[in-house]
């Protein structure tokens, strides 16, 4: 059964999401402890997590920031109040999505299958040169070493690793990962590509991820670094 890991204080929105979870059979686990939010996590090993911002002890965004050290599960940000700046910073510590508050459970319902969609339709491996990504754990591997991808960092990378040495466009890039989400714009993708070559450069490949200024992004093969 897919599990939802739902970081929310508020009891009525809890019921609403566990109401309209368990009619879909997914299984919905809570917060026990809000000192320890990122053990209980981690412990659950969620298949997806729907994080709020606003929290009892620390905020989201620093329980988002402790997840991502161990946990890789697609994140969902609920957000209330001053949503370009809150995604923004959530989306740069390793969320993938977000929803505004009010929201209805169908709008919620739709996010979720389609990050989880997202992920069970990508190719198990993709390679180019000695690097291979494993597009289900989001594990890029080469002589240099392993590094481990968010859910969102991984499907970037399996696009540009789709299209080798051939500029992407930054519209088509935004419309393949957030299906044109009102806030996610320039800004959010170029969040993304900077958290992603920070990363690649972890295994020597920073330097074959390429901006095509005003235009997009661009992966290269040993040839053409």
């Amino acid at each position: 059964m897919t599990k939802i890991f739902v970081v929310e204080d508020n009891l009525a929105i809890i019921q609403m999401v566990q109401d309209a979870l368990t009619k879909w059979k997914y299984e919905v686990v809570t917060v026990h402890d809000w000192d320890h939010v990122d053990d209980e996590v981690v412990a659950a090993d969620p298949d997806l997590i729907l994080f709020d911002i606003t929290l009892p002890t620390f905020d989201g965004f620093y329980w988002i920031h402790a997840v991502r050290k161990h946990c890789q599960a697609p994140i969902i940000v609920i957000s209330a109040a001053d949503i370009d700046n809150n995604i923004m910073r959530a989306i740069a510590l390793g969320a993938d999505d977000y929803i505004m508050k009010p929201f209805s459970t169908t709008v919620l319902l739709a996010k979720i299958q389609a990050l989880l969609r997202r992920q069970e339709s990508d190719e198990r491996e993709l390679k180019w040169d000695d690097n291979h990504f494993n597009a289900l754990t989001n594990q890029l591997t080469n002589s240099a070493g392993t590094v481990a991808l968010s859910p969102t960092e991984g499907a970037l990378l399996a696009i540009l690793i789709n299209h080798l040495n051939h500029t992407v466009e930054k519209q088509s890039l935004l419309e393949w990962l957030w299906q044109g989400g009102k806030f996610l714009n320039e800004n959010t993708l170029n969040v993304n590509i900077s958290r992603l070559r920070t990363k690649l450069s972890t295994v020597n490949l920073d330097d074959h991820l390429r901006t095509e200024r005003g235009v997009g992004y661009r992966l290269v093969n040993d040839h053409e670094s």
